[in-house]
């Protein structure tokens, strides 16, 4: 039976290689809906490649072109975010990739999970937001998380066959990004050009930003909270440049096993799609002989201050990691936009924390009106 999988942002770098491995695999794997924010014109190419049941496209202004273009194919058509979250729940599907970048990957995320979908999870942001509550629905609804981030896949597989093991501590491992040696007077001048050019990584506008500002090792480090049920203080950042160990995982007794591999995301995809069975892959192998110095290096939150603000927002709870993710989102867009400058990133990030309204216990709907608060008050510092 091949599993039928429904890709949430089929169009960015996550989405584009689920659809690499899918064609690696036509035996086992079968694409059931493809939806994607505003990319119509490569959504369009991939229905007509892939002949999905159904494609969303968010933006409600690129119905029309979409609705015309695969008209003729067997295809249903539709837009809005509502109607992502209804393909996400669909009764056929087996497998839900959330691949979506930012807070729009949470909606969608809870209907998946409340419909008992697998989920391969490639949006952090959903348990940045709302880690209690969607790990709750996860265990109430038994529906699997299967992590997609080639960090949390790499602890997932250091953990199989261990789970009756206690954890000490995980390792989180970096790139560092490319301004790692950069020094805060040089960081205060560096483009949007420059923050776009990540050393070992291809991925989308906004991630490469937020690895150059180390936010993204940060929701990482929230997300492997909630992933694995840790405590803070049980997660280590390193910052190891040439990312070949993507993590690792410390026991008791002392012993570290840790994952290894070229820096290639199509390996944690398809382990998610096809676990607990691993897929031949023809992606190129580690040679040791091209990688014969790994060096490890203790991030600076100093000049990375992102990276503090997400300990913060973890360590006080309830709505404040939350309020960081919208914050960061705002302040992402302005730079990408080169209205904000890179270090005034954190200083937007910093005031919202500040100002924001603080929720201990959230709600659903806190979340909803904390992320239009934090966003509307991260709007006024640009």
């Amino acid at each position: 039976m091949k599993r039928k999988l429904a890709l949430l942002g089929s169009t960015g770098s996550i989405g584009t290689q689920a659809l690499e491995v899918v064609n690696e695999h036509p035996d086992r794997f079968e694409v059931y809906a493809l939806t994607a924010n505003n990319q119509a014109d490569l959504l369009i190419e991939q229905a007509r490649r892939f002949l999905p049941e159904m494609v969303v496209i968010a933006n409600e202004d690129k119905y029309p072109r979409l609705k015309e273009a695969l008209a003729g194919l067997p295809v249903k058509v539709w837009a809005g975010t509502d109607a992502i979250a209804q393909v996400a729940e669909a009764g056929p599907v087996d497998m839900v990739l959330t691949a979506m970048v930012g807070y729009a990957g949470l909606k969608p995320a809870i209907a998946a999970i409340k419909a008992g979908k697998a989920i391969a999870l490639a949006n952090k942001e959903t348990l940045v937001v709302a880690g209690e509550l969607i790990t709750s629905l996860a265990a109430q609804h038994k529906t699997p998380l299967l992590p997609v981030d080639s960090e949390h896949s790499a602890i997932f597989q250091c953990l199989a066959g261990e789970w009756g093991n206690p954890v000490e501590k995980i390792i989180l491992t970096a790139s560092g990004g490319p301004f790692r040696t950069k020094s805060a007077e040089e960081l205060a001048t560096v483009t949007k050009a420059q923050a776009l050019k990540h050393p070992n990584w291809t991925m989308g506008a906004k991630v490469t930003v937020d690895s150059a500002s180390m936010m993204n090792k940060g929701f990482e480090m929230i997300e492997a909270k909630w992933l694995f049920g840790l405590a803070p203080e049980q997660i280590q950042i390193v910052v190891h440049p040439q990312s070949v160990i993507h993590s690792m995982v410390q026991f008791e007794d002392g012993a570290i096993m840790a994952q290894l591999g070229i820096p290639d995301m199509k390996l944690p995809i398809s382990y998610a799609f096809s676990y607990p069975e691993r897929l031949k892959s023809k992606a190129p192998r580690l040679d040791f002989n091209l990688y014969n110095t790994l060096t490890f290096e203790e991030p600076d939150s100093k000049r990375f201050r992102n990276l503090s603000f997400a300990f913060e927002a973890v360590r006080k709870g309830g709505n404040m990691p939350c309020i960081v993710n919208a914050a960061n989102e705002i302040a992402v867009a302005s730079f990408l936009r080169e209205e904000t400058g890179f270090l005034q990133m954190s200083d937007i990030i910093e005031n919202t924390m500040r100002k924001a309204s603080f929720i201990a216990n959230p709600s659903c709907e806190d979340y909803v009106r904390t992320d239009a608060e934090a966003r509307r008050i991260a709007s006024g510092f640009i």
